[in-house]
């Protein structure tokens, strides 16, 4: 009888989001690793190692907080390496690995399973492989769109046809991924009063964030004959998500128009004023690009824009946060308490507890880590308190805005931000599953007793 070897007992060991981090952890060092290569980079541009790993964790994380300038330090090869490592986190480390068996003809087997379960936030064994199939070619083909759009209304702002399909490549990637990157060297800034550029732009990051499952359902309603149609009803998710998602969007245009009303936008015009609050809006889900310098908005504005990028994009999406549904969750749950009632109803449904317990731990754990962060850094660094916090909301929600100080930060604040960008693409559930062991828990209970609350 052979023994195993160390290393394989202790993989056997570990729980599948256990191995789903630690896939996470050697793409990290991957992407650090090409990412150091001398070929990424202009002639004469030498970067510290934290700026390096910094940009690879944003891009893996999908949040584009960058402490460099790309436009100034990478070569062209450097920006396809960057579009393909956004391409890695934006549909999660186990779903390329996925495709990639399924294109070798390897068989998925249970464990793999486990782990695609725990990478896209699902609760079911059932169809995960068919799922990663149905993310990758909805996913493909909305790029390749987005490519060809991009890329040929570009023609018409660079030199060569080279240039213009680049940026159309590496803008589309960027978008739909939610990362946010730029390679303009200002973000959207140059496409202000290009309201096309804005609108296309909007409609990536909204395909990005608004969830996997939602867009193969809308496909699979879309390419059904009448007949089928008629049968085909949306899953609770679907609702809850697109109704949270467009609420917020609408909530966050008003919201924004307002806050700035004497400010920034007192001397704008309707159309210039509309396309501004409502990119920044979308922007806010999980997106990161700009169309402007939010720097310049008012302060209760930066504070409102960290409360939208802190509930960020959907679960099973490209974006972070604490997800569109545990925010709505835990509104509800509020409210139906408030009035008494006993159990959440959405769309003549019933919620489970156990979705409520995940939606609530949610929320809880997300501003432990905001606060703890903030507090952090707020120690090491001479910025305001506002400036801080929009920076953390913008890690935790992979949102990539800055006030323009990720730059100026410390080394040390750079690695609590990583942190939180990881934790905010793996998702808080997935980070809290770390802690559960594979042992069962014994089943006998404690006498019960009151306690007095609030």
């Amino acid at each position: 009888m052979h023994h195993q070897k160390p290393i394989v007992r202790w993989a056997k060991r570990l729980s599948p989001v256990q191995i789903l981090l630690l896939f996470y952890f050697f793409a990290v060092l991957f992407s650090t690793g090409i990412l150091s290569l001398p070929i990424a980079y202009q002639d004469g541009v030498d970067l510290p190692f934290i700026d390096v790993l910094f940009t690879a964790v944003s891009a893996l994380s999908v949040t584009g907080l960058s402490s460099i300038s790309l436009a100034d330090t990478l070569s062209t090869t450097g920006i396809i390496l960057l579009a393909s490592i956004l391409q890695l986190g934006a549909v999660g480390v186990m779903a390329i690995s996925t495709f990639i068996w399924l294109l070798l003809g390897k068989k998925i087997g249970l464990k793999e399973r486990r782990l695609i379960m725990a990478d896209q936030n699902q609760s079911t064994f059932g169809g995960m492989v068919r799922l990663i199939k149905q993310i990758v070619y909805v996913l493909l083909t909305i790029e390749l769109i987005g490519f060809l759009v991009l890329g040929t209304y570009f023609l018409q702002y660079f030199d060569s046809a080279k240039e213009a399909y680049l940026h159309g490549m590496f803008g589309t990637i960027s978008a739909i991924s939610n990362g946010g990157f730029d390679i303009t060297g200002n973000s959207l800034i140059p496409f202000k009063d290009d309201y096309f550029v804005q609108f296309i732009n909007m409609l990536l990051i909204i395909f990005g964030a608004i969830g996997f499952p939602v867009l193969i359902e809308v496909k699979e309603y879309l390419f059904a004959d009448s007949h089928k149609r008629k049968f085909i009803r949306f899953s609770l998710f679907t609702k809850v998500t697109t109704s949270t998602f467009l609420a917020l969007i609408i909530i966050g245009t008003i919201g924004m128009f307002l806050l700035d009303i004497v400010h920034f936008f007192a001397d704008k015009s309707w159309h210039e004023i509309l396309f501004y609050s409502l990119f920044q809006s979308v922007t806010t889900r999980s997106g990161g690009m700009s169309t402007m310098d939010v720097s310049l908005l008012s302060e209760p504005n930066h504070l409102f824009m960290s409360l939208l990028m802190f509930i960020g994009a959907s679960p099973s999406s490209a974006g972070g946060g604490i997800r569109t549904t545990t925010f709505i969750l835990v509104v509800i749950f509020i409210a139906t308490y408030a009035r008494g009632g006993r159990s959440i109803r959405l769309f003549n449904r019933e919620v489970y507890d156990e979705d409520l317990l995940k939606a609530v731990t949610v929320t809880l754990m997300a501003l432990i880590l905001v606060f703890t962060s903030i507090i952090l850094m707020s120690i090491v660094e001479p910025f305001s308190l506002t400036e801080i916090l929009f920076e953390v909301t913008s890690a935790f929600g992979t949102v990539g805005l800055s006030l323009g100080i990720t730059d100026q930060l410390t080394s040390f604040s750079k690695l609590i931000l990583m942190f939180l960008m990881f934790i905010g693409r793996v998702g808080i559930i997935t980070f809290l599953f770390i802690f559960r062991s594979n042992k069962q828990t014994g089943n006998y209970h404690y006498p019960k007793e009151k306690l007095i609350i609030g």
